[in-house]
């Protein structure tokens, strides 16, 4: 397959989590998360509008239990009718996936695939776990049922912390759910996996991957939803940060991976039932306005695509100008060692 044209600029891809509101319930630990409660449907149409404002495409990322919901699916069919690519985010979307076993994490793959594609028409190539919960099986899974490509490593040395937030917000957990979570967005080795593009090898295969972006050395994040909440407490400080992470990429040649959330569209006033997560203390409108500002920033200094585009750019360089290879994990999380 033939890579599409790219104007000479460099790339920034850019995919969105639409993890649902009773994804956000379960990883807290509130009651009610069982009914599957929704907010695809305003979701769709705010993020649509806003994509298509910016003539923008990019990668959604699809958790397989609301495609397999009908009251979601005219909310996931309007996604990829729209021209957006769409992504495997697993069935359950439990960030302990790394505790999975072999034959689970085969079942939480498939099944997530099989359901998006019968509520969007898409069969998925590409793929991040929740939480970016990632081990050796899943990566096996992913080369051996054809996928493209993984983005689910988060390379940043601020996990721990981000984690201790988390348990803060969620002192009620039982000691079960809390070891489960134990590894919630991911160690201190983490920071040490590559921030470039590169490929895992596997068992007689190569399966790529696109890391999610943080900012050279200080490998601090520079996704959306960071941003909302430095944004929330100084629309400032919020373009300083972006500025300095986005010349932080220039100088080190790095074409980023942008992370949106659903949350980084929708605002307290829509959801209210989530006013503990960052950044929903501010308003929808607020919100869709540092949204526009980030995006025409980015647009001045790289070709946006999606990450399927991206993916396909970077097999076909491989051809010309070979990718670092990395040791797969093993069945629990561990730092990439480049070979």
């Amino acid at each position: 397959m033939s890579a599409p044209a790219n104007n000479g600029r460099p790339l920034l891809s850019v995919s969105l989590d639409a993890d649902n509101l009773w994804s956000y319930m379960k990883t807290h630990g509130d009651a009610g998360w069982q009914a599957y409660p929704t907010y695809l449907g305003k979701l769709a149409d705010v993020a649509l509008a806003r994509l298509a404002k910016h003539s923008l495409k990019i990668t959604f990322f699809i958790v397989g239990q609301d495609a397999a919901l009908p009251r979601n699916r005219a909310a996931l069919a309007a996604i990829a009718a729209a021209g957006h690519d769409v992504g495997n985010h697993s069935f359950r979307h439990e960030p302990w996936l790394h505790e999975y076993s072999p034959d689970e994490v085969f079942e939480e793959i498939r099944s997530a695939e099989e359901a998006i594609e019968a509520a969007t028409g898409v069969r998925t190539k590409g793929f991040r776990g929740p939480g970016f919960s990632l081990t050796g099986d899943v990566l096996q899974v992913l080369s051996d049922r054809g996928y493209a490509y993984d983005a689910s490593t988060f390379p940043t040395f601020l996990g721990p912390i981000a984690r201790l937030y988390y348990f803060r917000q969620t002192r009620n957990l039982p000691p079960e759910e809390q070891r489960r979570r134990s590894q919630l967005f991911g160690s201190l080795k983490d920071g040490l996996r590559p921030l470039h593009p590169y490929f895992w090898t596997l068992r007689g295969r190569e399966l790529l991957e696109i890391p999610v972006t943080t900012t050279p050395v200080a490998r601090v994040p520079m996704h959306l939803s960071y941003v909302m909440y430095l944004a929330e407490r100084s629309e400032a400080l919020a373009r300083a940060y972006v500025r300095a992470t986005v010349g932080a990429c220039r100088l080190f040649g790095v074409e980023p991976s942008l992370l949106l959330h659903s949350l980084d569209f929708l605002g307290g006033d829509d959801v209210t039932e989530l006013a503990f997560f960052p950044g929903m203390h501010m308003p929808a409108a607020r919100k869709l306005a540092v949204f526009d500002w980030l995006i025409e920033h980015l647009h001045e200094r790289f070709e946006l695509v999606s990450l399927d585009h991206h993916a396909r750019v970077l097999l076909e360089r491989d051809r010309a100008r070979p990718l670092r290879r990395v040791a797969a994990p093993a069945t629990a999380p561990a730092a990439a060692v480049a070979t």
